[in-house]
């Protein structure tokens, strides 16, 4: 592990080496060439679909954060926009969900180029383990979704662990929602669910999600 120390002033309870990783150099050299696979199983996918139908709002408007050549969206609901991010162009430009793609590195660039309260539901499937800056980014989330609006963070125990922050390696199921569910309490998310999907022991991949919702309109 790099002897690099990142320091998160929006987690001071977290020791300083918490979010370094094995392999400190820049995350587009590692995601450079692309990755034509899914990371989770098809059990583990049609769990998060059924999720999506269940809180995404038909012609919304939204962000698959960190997203790959597919989304895993509803494939009967229709969205007025999906704005795909990720670190690989030729992914992003294969996933036919998207309606707009963008490159960036969020460990190096956390702020989005989106504007204020202009989505309906941002979503981060298997990959909130790689964030850095977790509360830098979950709170600039915070400011691009709609008043009410929710951001759907699902994961698994898979992972590179070669990119993974260091925290995440060393926690289980439950350490994962419960520091999930820290990042976006401390993003300024007005309320938070944990939903186990697929538990451990489950003959597939296990999925748990926790959701942040924005604060209603007052």
């Amino acid at each position: 592990m790099s002897a690099t120390l990142i320091p998160s002033p929006d987690l001071p309870e977290l020791p300083a080496e918490a979010f370094a990783k094995h392999d400190p150099s820049p995350d587009p050299h590692f995601y450079r060439e692309p990755r034509f696979v899914t990371h989770i199983d098809a059990p583990a996918i049609a769990a998060v679909t059924r999720l999506y139908a269940e809180l995404l709002p038909p012609g919304g408007v939204i962000l698959d954060l960190m997203s790959s050549w597919v989304s895993h969206l509803p494939p009967d609901t229709a969205f007025a926009a999906v704005i795909g991010h990720g670190l690989n162009q030729r992914e992003l430009d294969a996933n036919p969900r998207l309606t707009r793609r963008f490159v960036q590195d969020l460990n190096a660039e956390p702020h989005l180029p989106l504007e204020s309260a202009s989505l309906d539901a941002a979503l981060i499937c298997v990959s909130v383990q790689y964030l850095q800056q977790p509360v830098t980014v979950l709170s600039d989330v915070a400011r691009v979704l709609r008043p009410g609006s929710p951001v759907v963070i699902s994961f698994s125990n898979r992972c590179f662990p070669t990119k993974a922050v260091a925290i995440w390696s060393v926690l289980d199921a439950t350490g994962h929602a419960q520091l999930v569910d820290l990042y976006l309490r401390r993003a300024g998310f007005a309320r938070t669910e944990t939903r186990t999907l697929i538990p451990e022991g489950a003959p597939s991949d296990p999925m748990t999600a926790v959701i942040g919702w924005t604060a209603p309109e007052a």
